[in-house]
């Protein structure tokens, strides 16, 4: 509910305090008085597209500010919640525009865009007149409004709809995927059957290595030690000594000189090359193995080695790649039930959808028809007996608002085709086919204020007392604010607002005055009689009140 609007510089406003209440505000004047003014003040701060000059000659820069009750609007405090701004039960709106035609706008006073006001206005303000393209001319809303209209819940549609989605993003990522694990199933298998032939242990290149190295070294050394063996042996160095020995003892009885020394010397070395020998011969022993072993092993490591560079890993890392490839495999067997069990799961959600949702369907064809017999009965007093109102309902794509697409259809004059409301040219028709719809749906205007603009234009007499005793009923559950130059409508206001013009040293200013009860009966008369107020016509303003 709007409280209060404070504007300051703007068009032809200097500064202006408005304090509105519940119920149905008047606002009446001469024409030209600038009534039209406080609207497109009004739609400035809600972040409508409005005139591009805005700043009240003289000033540098115009404001408005508009504070709204949001006690019971749970929509605005979703809006300010998903926008990252405290709500609480009052807002504050406020908008600046400087001559370059630069517009800041605040929201409880934090800065925030024209998207999150427009989206504030869409909850907080309806405007209907010959120039409106919101609220009932907006082809969107009217599913809304005959679900509203036959109490028709359609919450529990929305929760099917996005569970089919859901589950439908989730078949489609799992059929992805699936079919993303299976183009590579055959060379995972090849690479699984490679590994398990090989089926290499943790560790194993490094154990390998070690084995390779030793026993290359070993090879080098056992052929060197074989070598010394041939030449300490009983061929070689052995033996020669053997034959030494023989020589020297043959002729040791015939030298002068005692020989016994030397053969000593040479029987000790022998002895000790035969020790020698024992030693490389023990050695050689142990470390005799197999050439082929070496040829084993070297082959199993360029084995492991080649796999590991074939798949760009460590080879420490195969044994734990190939549970990797083999959880893979598994997972696309998997993949495949998943999907079997997603196709399940669609089906039923989209059968549990269309049923819903063709139900849903079947009620609002009912719903229609009811609204079209309120219409009826509210057109003629309105004089307009002889228009058209039809919800048309068509079947379009499914969406969260099921199969159904609503279009209010009308015709306000005898003979002219029916269209869509919003293509029905502008006039006092289009406004008073708004008001009777508007009563219609009156039950869905809470929380909402609702602004009328000249709704009353182009009748009079029973027809201009039937739009305002209709704008009444309205106000009883919403905040109405209507701009009229119907005395019969003004009469209906529970507050009352005079909007007036003057000039002062070539300066146009516009103000408005909130009327009491004597200043009420002669803003009436005056509507009733021009500008000279007649006894008769305060009578007559008296009687209307």
């Amino acid at each position: 509910m709007l409280r209060g609007l404070y504007i300051t510089d703007l068009l032809l406003i200097d500064k202006l305090e408005l304090n509105f209440q519940p119920g149905l505000n008047v606002l009446t004047g001469e024409t030209g008085a600038g009534k039209s003014i406080l609207l497109d003040s009004l739609g400035f701060v809600l972040g409508w597209r409005g005139r591009s000059s805005l700043v009240r000659e003289g000033a540098n820069n115009g404001e408005v500010i508009a504070y709204f009750d949001i006690k019971n609007s749970v929509s605005v405090k979703e809006i300010l919640k998903s926008s990252g701004i405290p709500a609480t039960d009052e807002l504050i709106l406020r908008r600046t525009v400087n001559l370059e035609g630069r517009k800041t706008s605040y929201v409880n006073d934090k800065r925030c865009s024209g998207e999150i006001l427009r989206k504030l206005s869409d909850v907080l303000v309806e405007i209907h007149g010959q120039f409106d393209d919101r609220g009932l001319l907006n082809p969107k809303s009217h599913i809304d409004l005959l679900d509203n209209f036959g109490n028709i819940n359609s919450f529990k549609l929305r929760l099917l709809w996005k569970e089919y989605r859901k589950t439908e993003t989730e078949l489609n990522d799992a059929k992805l995927s699936y079919f993303d694990a299976i183009k590579d199933n055959d060379y995972i298998k090849h690479s699984i059957d490679e590994l398990q032939k090989l089926s290499p242990e943790d560790g194993e290149d490094e154990l390998l290595d070690i084995r390779r190295r030793s026993m290359q070294s070993s090879q080098k050394i056992r052929g060197d030690i074989e070598k010394a063996s041939e030449l300490i042996n009983e061929s070689g160095a052995e033996g020669l000594l053997t034959d030494a020995i023989r020589w020297i003892e043959g002729v040791s009885n015939d030298a002068e000189d005692s020989l016994e020394n030397v053969i000593s010397n040479l029987s000790s070395s022998l002895s000790n090359l035969s020790n020698a020998q024992q030693y490389i011969d023990k050695y050689l022993s142990l470390t005799d193995f197999n050439p082929l072993e070496l040829e084993k092993v070297e082959e199993r490591l360029f084995a492991i080695r080649a796999l590991a560079r074939k798949h760009d890993i460590l080879p420490d890392n195969l044994n734990t790649f190939s549970l990797e490839l083999i959880q893979k495999l598994e997972n696309s067997k998997l993949s495949a039930q998943e999907i079997i069990n997603l196709e399940e799961k669609l089906s039923e959600s989209k059968a549990n959808y269309d049923k819903y949702a063709s139900d849903l369907s079947k009620l609002r064809k009912k719903t229609a028809k009811e609204l079209e017999r309120a219409m009826v009965n509210e057109l003629g007093p309105l004089k307009l007996e002889n228009s058209r109102f039809i919800v048309n309902i068509d079947t379009k794509k499914s969406s969260e608002d099921g199969f159904d697409e609503v279009t209010f259809i009308v015709s306000t004059n005898p003979g002219a085709p029916a269209g869509p409301i919003n293509k029905i040219a502008s006039g006092g028709e289009l406004s008073r086919f708004l008001l009777a719809l508007k009563v219609c749906l009156t039950k869905t205007n809470q929380n909402l204020t609702m602004i009328f603009d000249e709704i009353d234009r182009g009748v009079g007499g029973a027809t201009a007392d039937a739009v305002g005793q209709r704008l009444a009923d309205i106000a009883i559950s919403s905040q109405v604010l209507v701009v009229t130059h119907s005395p019969q409508v003004a009469a209906k206001g529970a507050h009352h607002w005079q909007v007036n013009k003057s000039t002062m040293n070539r300066v146009t200013t516009s103000t408005v005055i909130q009327l009491d009860e004597n200043a009420r009966i002669n803003e009436i008369a005056r509507m009733l009689s021009g500008d000279k107020i007649t006894p008769e016509a305060r009578a007559a303003a008296q009687a209307l009140l």
